[in-house]
């Protein structure tokens, strides 16, 4: 991603002005333009369009450009100190509106455009919500919130997912020269030497960000890779190195193994290290450690360094232009990938791709960029910067909000599939069943409704994030004392069942209390994450708190990892757990899984016109005939089995579609209203085994 600057062009840090208050004093002249910094640009962008094309991963450029960021913008707002005494709020962030938003919301209008004819009908909901993120500069914080739900984590990637770095920078633009003001009073009020004051500020930001990114990324990186604050530390780096800069006068050798190293480093990083898992914590000093070596040699003064290179005019170009590359190249690859219907592409699909976003991006800076930022629109006073901006803003709010109101449209005809002859679900599979719906029914839910068809619980209050070990407790609403007691405790797969299980509750006055912890099932280890401590104590507190209220019944899955060649298993970890419920006398019913499809069935069913054959699996390459819990020598006498397989899966296939209900909400929890349709058939099982 290319990091847009406030100035047209990449200038050096430094000040050429004198003072005009006693506590600000100018450094010597330096150079005002550095042309490497360009080329640093172009590479990064280049790092980032190759990885996310043909490696799949994550190159630490995204970091570079963060600091790049703090290097230029803290330098202008020091000249601007330097110069005037203070800084001019209105029209700083009006040139920058002026800068930024032109090409970042053409980018969005065409995403929009292309998303309502390209995207599945059941991604058009988060995608608009993520399109009104983008444009308000908070999708880095959507997509944070996303990946604390876990059932929002298998959400589809977004054509405009990259634009959380881009409202990162967005917010860094708007705090940077807050921060400045605050360390001018800090500076006037205490005598002290304006670099100073800010040296010392910019170190104590750094240290604490830095400190903070690398705790919150080893509790949950997945909230840690979006979140500002962690982030924060990195423009710090690049507004000390600015402020530092001036001051280094290295050898001509020197400046040139310090460029090639760097150059060297930044390639490697996302060669080397597994960034979207590590980052942004302390690894990620090795991008911005690699970027900063590489302007910290500078201009080397011979054809041997670095920055020859980074000047010249092919990268000093491409450089211009990577601010539009960047927004372009990820909705092309997001797109390219739909239309051919493939998870990857090969050599000449990648170049295909980096063309196309190449050619757009030029197209973008010649006609978009250059032309608004180098006319009087939005110059001629203090205000016609922000007026400008709610020109371009308001229009794409506006057709984002449409697209919203005609899902919402579509969506909101759909008010469940309880008592509805047309939509019986599970119900059709039973040996009595009769239907005595309309032909030729579209099945239930709307596609455009299916990302909202999940179990309807206050996730905020009730479930815990795979990364965090806080227990919380959520029960269902009783008029009065409750006839029996279930504790329902798992991850997603136990929650899931919720949905018929206070169906039945709300019929014969049953307690549900659930405890839920994001791919952490109840066992006495971590079995999706390998050693998650923070599972195994939420486990351990949820075996207590379950003990402690001494309920009739548990509620929890009974195997695991139901994918195409026969991987279910029932773990070991899962057979102690039902020990230390046998222990405190208390029942399990452990529910066999459901199936896992290596792709979203009901994707399949719209892009094949509903075609349910083919997006059907055989029911032999999922499941075997018997369950491996069947195999288990030393079953604790308080467990109960259920297999509702034979209501996933007809006969010999497992479809998408059955009693013209989407079974999946996605590949591989079932949706809320399949999982209502088989409340009856639940409701008698567990009253068979129970004897209640």
């Amino acid at each position: 991603m290319a990091t847009l600057s406030l100035t047209d062009t990449a200038e050096a840090s430094g000040s050429v002005t004198t003072t005009t208050s006693p506590p600000v004093t100018a450094p010597p002249v330096v150079r005002k333009y550095r042309p490497e910094l360009q080329g640093l640009r172009a590479v990064a962008s280049l790092l980032v369009v190759v990885y996310h094309i043909w490696l799949g991963r994550v190159s630490g450029g995204v970091d570079v450009f963060f600091l790049i960021s703090g290097f230029l913008i803290t330098g202008q707002l020091v000249r601007s100190v330097e110069r005037s005494g203070g800084i001019q709020f209105r029209p700083l962030w009006g040139r920058m509106i002026k800068r930024l938003f032109p090409a970042a919301l053409t980018v969005l209008a065409v995403v929009m455009v292309a998303s309502f004819l390209l995207l599945p009908a059941n991604r058009w909901f988060q995608t608009i919500r993520e399109i009104v993120a983008s444009a308000l500069y908070l999708e880095n914080w959507q997509l944070a919130a996303d990946s604390v739900d876990y059932l929002a984590k298998s959400n589809a990637v977004s054509p405009v997912q990259h634009f959380w770095s881009l409202s990162i920078q967005g917010q860094f633009y708007i705090v940077w020269p807050l921060l400045v003001l605050l360390v001018i009073g800090v500076a006037k009020f205490s005598g002290n030497r304006f670099r100073l004051t800010l040296l010392g500020t910019l170190s104590v930001v750094f240290t604490t960000s830095l400190i903070y990114s690398v705790i919150s990324t080893a509790s949950d990186q997945a909230f840690a890779y979006f979140n500002s604050l962690t982030r924060v530390w990195e423009f710090a780096l690049g507004g000390l190195l600015m402020l530092a800069i001036d001051h280094v006068n290295l050898p001509k050798a020197v400046r040139v193994l310090l460029g090639w190293f760097g150059i060297a480093a930044l390639v490697a990083c996302g060669l080397v290290l597994q960034v979207s898992t590590v980052f942004p914590g302390y690894m990620a000093l090795w991008p911005t450690g690699a970027a900063l070596l590489v302007i910290l040699a500078g201009a080397s003064g011979t054809r041997l360094g670095v920055d020859w290179i980074l000047s010249s005019r092919p990268l000093e170009y491409l450089g211009n232009i990577s601010y539009a590359l960047y927004l372009w190249h990820w909705p092309v690859l997001v797109f390219y990938l739909i239309v051919r219907e493939r998870s990857d592409v090969g050599l000449l699909g990648g170049a295909f791709i980096i063309g196309v976003s190449i050619v757009l991006s030029m197209l973008t800076y010649h006609l978009v960029e250059n032309p608004l930022r180098r006319s009087a629109i939005g110059t001629r006073t203090p205000w016609s910067g922000y007026r400008f901006g709610l020109v371009l803003l308001v229009p794409v709010l506006a057709a984002a909000g449409t697209w919203q109101y005609t899902a919402a449209q579509q969506a909101g005809a759909y008010d469940g599939i309880m008592d509805d002859p047309d939509h019986p679900g599970a119900v059709s599979l039973t040996p009595d069943f009769t239907y005595w719906g309309e032909d030729d029914v579209v099945p239930a839910p709307p596609f455009v409704a299916l990302s909202d068809d999940a179990v309807k619980i206050d996730r905020d209050n009730c479930e815990t994030s795979p990364h965090y070990e806080d227990l919380r407790v959520c029960q269902n609403t009783l008029d009065g004392p409750a006839e029996r007691h279930i504790v329902v405790v798992g991850d997603s797969h136990s929650e899931q069942w919720v949905t018929a299980l206070y169906l039945i509750a709300e019929d014969r006055n049953w307690r549900i209390s659930s405890m839920y912890k994001g791919a952490c099932p109840f066992s006495v280890v971590s079995e999706t994450f390998p050693n998650n401590e923070d599972c195994v104590e939420w486990n351990a507190a949820a075996a207590a708190q379950t003990i402690d209220m001494d309920p009739d019944l548990v509620f929890t899955t009974a195997t695991r990892e139901v994918r195409v060649g026969l991987t279910e298993e029932t773990p070991q970890g899962y057979v102690e757990q039902w020990r230390n419920m046998e222990a405190a006398g208390i029942p399990v019913i452990a529910m066999r899984d459901n199936p896992r499809y290596d792709y979203k069935p009901s994707e399949c069913l719209e892009n094949s016109g509903l075609d349910v054959a083919s997006c059907s699996v055989p029911r032999a390459e999922l499941l075997a005939e018997r369950a491996p819990y069947e195999f288990l020598p030393d079953v604790p006498a308080n467990v109960s089995f259920l297999d509702f397989s034979d209501y996933l899966c007809v006969e010999d296939v497992c479809p998408p579609v059955i009693g013209n209900v989407l079974v999946y909400l996605d590949e591989n929890h079932i949706s809320a209203s399949y999982v209502a349709s088989m409340a009856p058939m639940l409701e008698e099982a567990i009253l068979d085994v129970t004897r209640w």
